[in-house]
């Protein structure tokens, strides 16, 4: 029987077939053969392989997010008119709930990807050791995020285009007040500087959870992510949710954004409050999840991985050396 071993980076070992949320691309250092090692060229091969394997994972978790997210949204929001349902069919608890089943289901299923190019750019920027390939892997995963986004929505508005007619009060009348059931608005008090806030924090406290979580001194197993990011995302919607909608993912918002586009609604979901659809739900979750990071690796993290703690140790080793002189 052939033994399968896993091939180190940067000196740690990844002990898991695609690795968790924080190990992404590692899986082509995997193999069965252990007394012949592969040519350079097979190499390259296998890391391209699990580069579209991944990518795949990106696409199906960040779809099935969007359907449950999105699906909760229309049923929560469209049964409350008599002529959809004679009762409503759900209330802001069950919207958060249901996107916290969305995020653990897409996270489990996608092999636990990021589904999030807000917190894959944050690996990027603080782990980059964990990309093989990191000029390739980083815009493909953030491009089939946002193709799963899209895909998602194109689900649910499949599912619910009937009731969404019944709801706005005519066949293929389209309005803001059914484009906010795939894409993200704030409310009307909310000023531009508010709601930029709102979504950094939220973002920033969904990316110390994830870092959090997939800190290897806490040594926990796999399935621990999908069960964090449930409590972190439900903990999100019912704290932080109510101004903005919690895009707190620029593919959960974009990718939907676009498929209401493309379906009638034009360009009205762009030009809510000048760009709001840009400064928000896309920009500020990429600095929120930057500014999450830092935090955690500047005061909380203890591992070697991350850049912060090379810097440090890089610092001090100079230090030490001109001292020795």
């Amino acid at each position: 029987m052939s033994s399968i071993h896993s091939e180190t980076i940067d000196g740690h070992w990844d002990n898991s077939s695609r690795g968790p949320i924080m190990n992404h691309g590692k899986r082509a250092s995997q193999h069965t053969d252990t007394t012949h090692a592969p040519t350079a060229p097979s190499a390259k091969r296998l890391d391209r392989a699990d580069i579209f394997h991944n990518c795949a994972g990106e696409f199906l978790g960040t779809a099935i997010l969007v359907i449950f997210g999105a699906g909760v949204n229309c049923q929560a929001t469209l049964s409350t008119s008599p002529g959809v349902a004679p009762s409503a069919k759900g209330n802001y608890v069950s919207i958060s709930f249901g996107w916290a089943v969305g995020i653990a289901l897409g996270a489990w299923i996608s092999d636990v990807g990021d589904i999030n190019p807000a917190i894959t750019l944050a690996r990027a920027a603080f782990r980059p050791s964990q990309f093989s390939l990191r000029k390739l892997e980083v815009p493909l995963y953030i491009l089939f995020q946002l193709l799963g986004g899209l895909v998602g929505a194109a689900v649910v508005y499949g599912n619910y285009f009937h009731a969404i007619d019944i709801f706005e009060g005519g066949e293929g009348v389209r309005t803001l007040k059914t484009a906010s059931l795939f894409g993200t608005f704030a409310l009307d008090y909310m000023t531009s500087a508010s709601s930029f806030f709102s979504e950094f924090l939220a973002t920033m406290m969904l990316t110390l959870g994830v870092f959090a979580v997939k800190d290897e001194k806490y040594n926990l197993p796999d399935v621990a992510t999908p069960l964090a990011l449930f409590a972190v995302m439900l903990g999100i919607a019912t704290a932080l949710g109510m101004e903005t909608g919690f895009a707190i993912n620029p593919a959960r918002d974009l990718g939907p954004r676009l498929l209401t586009s493309m379906v009638g609604y034009g360009g009205q979901v762009y030009t809510f409050r000048n760009q709001y659809w840009l400064w928000c739900p896309v920009i500020a979750p990429i600095i929120g999840a930057q500014f999450g990071a830092l935090v955690y690796d500047v005061f909380l993290y203890t591992g070697d991985s991350s850049i912060i703690s090379r810097l440090i140790h890089r610092y001090t080793s100079n230090r030490n050396t001109s001292a020795a002189v």
